[in-house]
């Protein structure tokens, strides 16, 4: 063969982090061997995989067509290595999860995971919708757990279990536990998250026709800091039930009834087109399913509660 898996590794690693050096670094390299094991890799195939853009490098049309290719048999390889060492093949698994999934579900599912598995190795990043959807585009992340719509050729969506956002506000608010219409919302003022969350999508699709004439108070990247700022009397917030259900069993938050808007969404599983489900993956997604196959919505999954 015209590669080693070494150097395919090496390529790999410059795809995901863009430049030498940078993966260099997260392989434990030196830029000078990532470099060469690149340009040999280059030199042995007769193929160019990256367009140079001044010290950044792209992935050009040849390059994109091995990347999937090339993290298939590395994820192969691994499962490989662990079978001749005697361990569970389970290996190594980087999951990214948007918010509200990262900060109430995905964390307890790790945990439940590392229990079952105590060989393998998780790494758990929690993103934003459109940061994480890029990163499995370019398999720096193996399996997205993501909140709402998800757009992208490349990757491959399965429903998971159906989610709602809801709004809510202090106790002490006018329409705290009452039903609100369309003219009183726009009224208020809101604390929202950021724009390219999956949470702030389906907020604005709900409010589609009428967005010039919402008055955004905040945006905050934490849904903690939203449950706050609103606590606070800042205004109204509108988040996922699930982040909520323990606020609004404190009373320290109240929801508002809006049966004018449709707030509904699903929380999806995401992986590349082109991804080898290793045993690892598979046991992940199974352990999902597990954790929500008694609830009909993402409020309803059993967890702790914080009192």
């Amino acid at each position: 063969m015209h590669f080693t898996l070494r150097q395919l590794q090496i390529f790999a690693a410059i795809a995901r982090h863009g430049s030498v050096s940078a993966a260099a670094s997260a392989i434990s390299l030196t830029q000078s061997a990532a470099s060469t094991a690149l340009a040999e890799l280059e030199r042995q195939t007769g193929k160019r995989l990256f367009d140079r853009i001044g010290k950044s490098l792209r992935l050009n049309e040849q390059g994109r067509s091995l990347l999937p290719k090339a993290v298939e048999l590395l994820d192969r390889a691994a499962e490989i290595d662990d079978l001749l060492l005697g361990h569970e093949a389970i290996g190594n698994l980087n999951v990214g999860a948007t918010l509200t999934i990262g900060n109430y579900l995905a964390t307890l599912i790790v945990a439940e995971f590392l229990q079952r598995h105590p060989q393998a190795r998780v790494r758990l990043e929690v993103r934003n919708t459109s940061t994480l959807l890029a990163a499995l585009a370019t398999h720096e992340v193996d399996l997205g757990l993501v909140e709402g719509d998800c757009r992208h050729p490349d990757l491959e969506v399965v429903p998971w279990i159906d989610d709602e956002l809801v709004v809510f506000a202090a106790p002490g608010h006018a329409l705290a536990g009452k039903k609100a219409s369309l003219q009183k919302l726009l009224a208020e003022p809101w604390i929202l998250r950021e724009p390219g969350s999956g949470t702030r999508d389906t907020f604005d699709h709900a409010f589609r026709h009428h967005l010039p004439q919402l008055s955004v108070r905040l945006e905050l990247e934490h849904t903690e800091a939203i449950k706050r700022a609103v606590e606070s009397g800042l205004g109204l917030g509108c988040i996922s039930r699930l982040a909520l259900r323990d606020a609004f069993r404190r009373g320290s938050l109240v929801a508002v009834k809006t049966p004018t808007l449709d707030l509904r969404r699903t929380f999806n599983f995401v992986w590349h087109r082109e991804k080898f489900h290793g045993a690892g993956l598979r046991a992940f997604l199974a352990l999902c399913r597990e954790f929500s196959a008694e609830a009909k919505t993402s409020d309803e999954i059993a967890m702790p509660r914080v009192a």
